[in-house]
This record gives C-alpha cells, structure tokens and sequence, in this order.
C-alpha cells in the first residue's frame, strides 16, 4: 500500500520555540513557500482554533493544529478527521525539533493549558523574523553566532547550491565561507562584508527553496516495497508495480520526470545483475559516472534530454533503492530534490513480491519490467581479423554515430575505413580476446560453389549468429569490378558486414550491404560480396597481420557453426 504523508524534512535554520519542544501538534499541511503556507494557514484559522505555523527546515513550512498533550493529540486527530475538517493524510506531530515559528505573525505556541489566541492578519512574516536591511556587521555577527551548527551546516549548502562554496560541510565559517557569502553579496547586489545579516540569510534561502515551487515533495510510504521516502508528487505520479520497479510515472506537469523504487531480495551477485540491467535501460543515458561495489552501485546518466539518477545499496538479503529521472538543463531543481530525496529514504521491512501482479500477455524483448530497453540506431555484423580483437565490418554501421559497440558490450573506435570499398577496421577500448579469428583464403573461389554468410539477422534480436547458405554465381560485380563477387543468396539487411566462408571454413570475403538503384530493383537472391584480398590489405595499412589459409578440405556443418560462433559479431551504432 502507498500512502501519501505531509512532507518534512529536518534541517534546523532557527531556534526552536520552547512549547514546541515539550508538546504535540496535529499537522496538517506542509508548504515549500512561505507566502502559500502563511495563505493556508489564514484559511485554517478562518474555521478552526489554535492553527501554528512553524518552519520544518529545508524550505518546509508546517501548518498545525494544538498544541496538545500526547495521549490528547491523538483523540484530536481523530476528531478532526472524524469532522472532515483536515486533510485525511494528517497526523500526529512530536514538537521537539520545530524551528522557528512563523505563524500566527509575531505570536509564540501557547502552553497546552492555555487556550491559543485567536490569529491576527499584519505584516508579511518575513519582516518579523528578519532583521532590518541596515543591520551592522557586528549585529549580523551577533545573530550569527545564535545559529546552532546544524542551521551553519545548511547555511553552507545554500551556498554551496548557489554556486558560491565548494568546501566541506562542517557549520564552521573559515575563509571559504566567509568568501561565499561574499561572493553571494555581490552577486545579489549586497554590500560585500563576507557576513550575512538575518535578512540576508533569509533571501539566500528563499532563493534556495523557490525552486522547489510546483514539485509538491511528499513523503511516500509504500509497504510492498519496504520503502519510504519524499518524492515529487506534484510531477509524478504512482502507476504500477513492475518487480523489482514501483513505478511512479509522469504527470502532466513535466512528461520527463520520474521516480523509481528499486525493491528485490538477492545476494552481490543479483546486485551486478541489477547493475547491469539498469545500463540498458533507456531512461539510463549512456554518458555520467557510474561505481560499483560489492555492497551497492550509483549511476548517473547524463545527456542532451536526460540527466537520471540511480542508488542502490545491499543489506542483509534485501537490495533497495531508486531512481530519479529528469529534465537536462534543470539542474537546479534537480539538485534540490535529489538531496532531499537522498535524506529521506528509509527502508522498511519485506521487499517486493515478483508475484505481486500476474505475468502480462504484452511482454517484449525491447521491455524490462515495463520499461523500455536502449536501442541501436543500426545493427549489422562483422568479424574477428586480430587475436587483439580488430573487428572488419561495414561502414554503413559507423556513419554518424555517438558510440559503437561490438556485441553491445565493448565499445569500439575506428581505426581505418574504405567507404568506395565498403569496409572498416574496428579496434575495441578495451582489451578482449577472441574466441577466434578469420582465416583468410584470397584465391579466386569456383562459380556454383557453396558460400555460407555468417551474421545476426533481425538486427540483432538473436544472441548468437545464424548461417546464411548460397552460392557463387560470379568473381565480378554487375560492372565487372572483380573486388567484388556476386552471390545467389537471401540474408537480411543486419547481415550486412558478415564473414563470407567457403566450404572449407576459411574466408573468402565481407558481405556487402544491399543497395538497389532508384530506377532499378533487383532479385532479392542477387548479393554481392568483398573478395578477402580487399580486406586483407586494409589491414596491412595498419600493421595488421592477416592469418590465411590453405585448407581445402570440406568441414562439416557443425563446424561451420563453431567457426562462425566464434568471429562473428554484432556492431551497433548508438
């Protein structure tokens, strides 16, 4: 079960009024901006007694009801829900760690025998709790040092947020602070003593809370999942449960955000496999950070439409955290929800049932639980040509592309490319060694002999490559070109850049992209193929060494396969 509670987060900026320390309030409401919670307050006090307001931290104003013995706060509840008077999320609140009080204007939370004076409409609260614009630098000073460390602590994190601190966070005012809060001075147009008045202080961290404005941050408790923690409710929304996800997806407000409960039971090992996982996912971009340990991962996932954010940790047998995904180019705001979203989860008890919903008759290869897997742009073949890996493919794969993968797996640069041809060298970032390399064979091969492509039809859809069978129907192309031989042959268009093997299991060319005439179209079965000679002196331009062979030999079809199996593979265009 989900359920939806008032958000708070405990961030001190203030001293905490004394009644509120000792006693227990029925809250109802909690507001991001102080003009909107002193607005719902005046409307509360407008129907019902001892309404308080009190700041709850991190741009976080509470609207209460009491105050109120324990064992009478909660009879009160219940008759204030009973009533239909207050929100029916309301609940009991401890008092003990409220700020500073802004609501009733000017007023003190009366004493629970005392009977709370009816609120008077004056001034905007600000100017009650801040100091007057010509406040000295021995009075900023002096208001300063009332702050306890917790409030300097958050005082540096507005800073920090604002860009002008990049220290530690440590509630001492060094050099570096003093120096933010110069810097914030003159970019605010302040006068720049390196200390800031109250006032000050308070329009730093209205600048720091306006940009939670419209994300309606609420603390969400789901017990299936054994997860509580605030999230932006006022951008998205809860939807499904899609183990290990619950999922909790766009609102109209901003189709790109969305928040994630990460929930299952597993060791390390089911850890690297979520970690995995979540890198093919489309809302994970490719570019950003990522760290794995044995007892959790983060990945941040970077780029021109999305910035996302993944947390996960291991505890005992349970594997929890989330995800927040968001608009690029709103750092700000994401920041802000980000941190606040970090302090507030919490894990509960269980983790979620797989069973939980019925397996669903709309499954795809292109889903994970739900959510759609990153694709390639394009998908063709290619082979082994170098026992460090060099892969020889199709340019066609390359053209335009952010990053190439072999196998979706290694990335892969460049290193030589003949588009007149219509062969490239690939060399992978990383060090992989191959199973098997091609073995070239560059004599002119017999006309009606048996050719078989090795390659991944279907765009890859098929995890391992499939043998294409056809013949040699001439050593020359349609122009009679004789680089280029012509097949009798049926593959599909992602076979393109596949080994050409004769029977003996040796290469004899590099299947060659598809490409029909705007006035022309021919038979499907007629298909050309880069003889081996071609391919071979690429290499040499890079210092390649080419294996050949001499075999003769017919190999069986099992064989084939293996051959196949091992140099062939699929390159992706990302």
């Amino acid at each position: 079960m989900i359920k939806v509670i008032a958000a708070f987060v405990l961030l001190s900026v203030s001293t905490v009024s004394a009644a509120a320390q000792e006693h227990f309030w029925v809250q109802v409401e909690a507001q991001t901006a102080l003009t909107s919670a002193q607005t719902r307050a005046r409307e509360y006090a407008s129907s019902l007694d001892d309404v308080h307001g009190f700041y709850l931290g991190d741009g976080f104003y509470g609207i209460f009801i009491g105050p109120y013995t324990e064992s009478n706060a909660e009879t009160a509840l219940e008759t204030l829900l009973g009533l239909r008077v207050i929100p029916s999320d309301s609940f009991v609140k401890d008092g003990r760690r409220f700020q500073q009080q802004y609501w009733p204007i000017g007023g003190r939370a009366p004493e629970p025998a005392q009977l709370p004076n009816t609120p008077e409409e004056t001034a905007d609260p600000v100017s009650q709790v801040a100091a007057p614009s010509d406040e000295t630098v021995a009075e900023a000073r002096a208001s300063e040092s009332a702050l306890d460390r917790p409030a300097k602590e958050e005082l540096q994190v507005a800073l920090r947020w604002a860009g002008h601190y990049n220290a530690a966070i440590d509630g001492s005012f060094g050099r570096g602070t003093r120096a933010a809060m110069q810097a914030w001075q003159v970019a605010n147009n302040e006068e720049p003593t390196g200390v800031l008045t109250t006032r000050q202080r308070a329009k730093l961290f209205e600048q720091y809370n306006s940009v939670l404005e419209g994300t309606d941050l609420r603390l969400v408790r789901d017990d299936a999942s054994g997860i509580q923690m605030q999230i932006p409710t006022g951008l998205v929304a809860f939807t499904e449960y899609k183990p290990p996800f619950v999922r909790f997806d766009p609102s109209a407000a901003d189709p790109r955000a969305q928040v994630l409960f990460i929930s299952q039971s597993g060791d390390a090992g089911r850890l690297v496999g979520l970690y995995e996982i979540m890198q093919v996912l489309d809302i994970v971009p490719t570019d950003g950070p990522r760290n794995l340990t044995s007892t959790g991962f983060e990945i941040e996932g970077i780029s021109d439409d999305l910035h996302s954010y993944t947390s996960v940790s291991l505890e005992g047998n349970d594997i929890k955290g989330f995800t927040l995904v968001w608009p690029a180019g709103d750092d700000a705001r994401r920041t802000r929800v980000l941190d606040i979203m970090k302090a507030s989860f919490e894990r509960l008890d269980g983790t979620l049932d797989p069973a939980i919903v019925p397996p669903s008759e709309d499954q795809s290869i292109d889903l994970v639980s739900g959510l759609t897997v990153r694709q390639p742009t394009l998908s063709r073949s290619g082979f082994y040509v170098s026992q460090d890996g060099v892969v020889a493919t199709t340019p066609e794969v390359i053209a335009q592309c952010d990053r190439i993968t072999i196998d979706r797996e290694t990335d892969a640069e460049v290193i030589a490319s003949d588009a007149e041809l219509g062969v490239a060298l690939l060399r992978p970032t990383t060090e992989i060694a191959p199973h098997g390399t091609a073995a070239f064979h560059t004599g002119t091969p017999r006309l009606q002999d048996q050719v078989v492509v090795g390659g991944y039809p279907y765009d890859g859809v098929l995890s391992a490559p499939t043998l294409t069978f056809g013949q040699v129907i001439d050593i020359r192309s349609l122009t009679g070109d004789d680089r280029i031989g012509r097949l009798s042959i049926l593959p599909q268009p992602s076979d393109a850049g596949g080994p050409v093997f004769d029977k003996s299991g040796a290469v004899i060319g590099m299947l060659l992209p598809r490409i029909d005439g705007n006035s022309q179209v021919l038979p499907a079965e007629v298909n050309f193929s880069l003889d081996a000679t071609q391919i071979v002196a690429l290499m040499e331009t890079q210092a390649i060494p080419a294996t050949m062979s001499d075999t003769v030999a017919e190999i069986s079809p099992v064989q084939m396969t293996r051959n196949a199996a091992d140099i062939t593979v699929l390159v992706s265009c990302w």
